[in-house]
């Protein structure tokens, strides 16, 4: 059992080494969403909201590009031994995703407006982030 999100009033029967790994894929993971920011801006994507979180799921960026809103997930892996970042958004992922972005759509009262959902991957290696890929459309729900 590893930790989940930890405060300095919690209480946690957890490893050092745990807490180190558990704080270095969090540090990694808001390092590629900020690559891939950086990338998407690049690409010329307008970034409208960050890690819109609801119950039913989380969507690291909405963005528009061409008059279409873009819901878009960054997946970063070490290595591709166990398939690309995009293969590891699943079914049930990809679910979670389509359900936040509803909620975005309305929340946000948009009607009548072109929608996708994109996936950045970002691959990290030898200590450095790359985005590797911006796929376009990835998957629809």
């Amino acid at each position: 059992m590893g930790c989940e999100r930890l405060s300095s009033q919690d209480i946690c029967a957890c490893t050092r080494k745990d807490l180190i790994l558990s704080t270095s894929r969090s540090r990694v993971g808001r390092s590629a969403e900020i690559a891939a920011a950086a990338e998407l801006g690049r690409l010329g994507y307008r970034i409208l909201a960050s890690n819109y979180r609801r119950r039913v799921g989380e969507i690291d960026f909405v963005a528009e590009e061409n008059d279409q809103l873009v819901f878009i997930e960054v997946r970063c892996k070490r290595t591709s031994t166990f398939g690309s970042p995009a293969e590891s958004v699943t079914p049930t992922k990809q679910s979670r995703l389509a359900a936040a972005a509803q909620c975005y759509l309305e929340e946000y009262g948009i009607k009548n407006k072109e929608c996708r959902f994109d996936v950045v991957e970002v691959i990290f290696a030898d200590g450095k982030l790359l985005v590797k890929d911006v796929i376009r459309d990835a998957f629809s729900v």
